[in-house]
């Protein structure tokens, strides 16, 4: 789950974290007085999107007195922006920090997440904050510091000189940070966070420490742990097929192609895309519904797939374990009956009570297509795209 930068800084504020007097509005005569109350000569308006590279697009206007702040305001809320992250649809902005502005001597980049591969967590760091970050790691690598640490050991303050030194850090920016770099790491722990960002990490003219930027991101199966948490949602940020998937416990993503795909198990979910991709259309979405789905869970997704108006025609590819395979027939005949079927539908399963779930989906009097294997689905497929 990801959440607006203004909420990942009240986190840090929880956490000691330095952060620049600010608040959140959502309309000019509140920005306007939010930026009164920081009695600053220069302020920051920043749209709230869950999106980086706000700058880039205009989200991110700099005011010296109360209209200047009402013109930004006024320019940004309602906005439609476009980043490198957004897509070409960009996001409607709704929300936008207001923040005094600070004395910037230097921008640094700092990042703590999770690292599969070494089953450590991975703490990135570089001089060249304020930058994509991913245009750094490709051309010019060497700038990056990594250090990797022992969940079971905690980080320790080695860890910590270890990165300042990397970041050429002197006198009492060292000690802010050394200090700052324990908070963030008891953030990422105690909260579940699968990534927490600040870019740029910026040092002052007076040698101290302030995040200008927040990003945090959360682990989604550890957010019944944090009900603080959850209540930060903002649906208004999220696919809304997304977001009716996850009120159903279904694994779904949105994505642009032609052609819906309901699999069980996230593996034969790739395998299945790569199928649709072969026959020379594109997936619409990803969707596992799981080995434990139940007829219900399968007419949710199927319902989802169907109120997608990009989708052109639907592979259901099932293999029949833990959710049986007449489980998966009722469950897309039911839904099926109650929204109607307007596009091609191809059926493919093998295993459990797979000739019950033929017989339910041939008895049904649906206009649905059985595969035999995975070669025959491809081919009905095909057939869906160049017809």
């Amino acid at each position: 789950m990801k959440i607006h930068e203004y909420q990942a800084k009240e986190l840090f504020a929880q956490y000691g974290i330095p952060i620049p007097p600010g608040a959140m509005a959502d309309n000019p005569a509140a920005a306007v007085a939010v930026a009164q109350g920081l009695k600053t000569s220069t302020v920051v308006v920043k749209a709230q999107i869950h999106a980086g590279g706000r700058g880039k697009g205009g989200g991110v206007r700099l005011a010296a007195n109360p209209e200047e702040v009402h013109k930004a305001a006024e320019a940004i809320l309602g906005m439609q922006l476009i980043t490198h992250q957004t897509g070409p649809k960009g996001q409607k902005v709704k929300k936008v920090l207001v923040e005094a502005g600070l004395d910037i001597a230097k921008e640094l980049y700092l990042s703590l997440l999770p690292d599969r591969e070494t089953a450590r967590i991975i703490i990135m760091a570089s001089e060249a904050g304020g930058m994509d970050i991913e245009t750094v790691a490709q051309a010019t690598p060497e700038k990056i510091i990594k250090v990797l640490v022992d969940p079971l050991m905690g980080l320790q303050p080695f860890h910590c000189r270890r990165m300042a030194f990397g970041l050429n850090l002197q006198g009492a920016a060292m000690k802010a940070f050394t200090a700052m770099l324990p908070n963030l790491y008891r953030l990422l722990m105690e909260k579940d966070c699968s990534l927490v960002e600040i870019n740029p990490l910026i040092i002052t003219r007076q040698d101290t420490i302030v995040a200008l930027d927040a990003k945090i991101n959360f682990d989604d199966n550890a957010l019944f742990r944090h009900p603080e948490i959850r209540a930060y949602r903002d649906e208004d940020e999220e696919d809304p097929l997304e977001v009716q998937a996850s009120k159903y416990n279904l694994n779904y993503i949105n994505m642009d192609g032609n052609i819906g795909n309901m699999v069980n198990g996230a593996g034969l979910a790739m395998a299945t895309m790569d199928i649709i991709k072969l026959a020379g259309a594109e997936p619409a979405n990803f969707l596992d519904v799981g080995g434990g789905a139940n007829a219900e869970m399968v007419e949710n997704g199927f319902k989802i797939i169907l109120n997608d108006p990009k989708v052109k025609g639907v592979l259901i590819n099932i293999f029949g374990g833990i959710l049986r395979c007449d489980v998966l027939a009722q469950g897309v005949v039911e839904a099926a009956k109650k929204i109607g079927i307007s596009v091609p539908v191809v059926v493919r399963m093998e295993g459990t009570n797979v000739e019950a779930g033929r017989k339910i989906l041939s008895e049904s009097g649906l206009n649905l297509q059985t595969a035999l294997d995975l070669a025959d689905a491809a081919q009905k497929v095909a057939a869906i795209v160049n017809a």
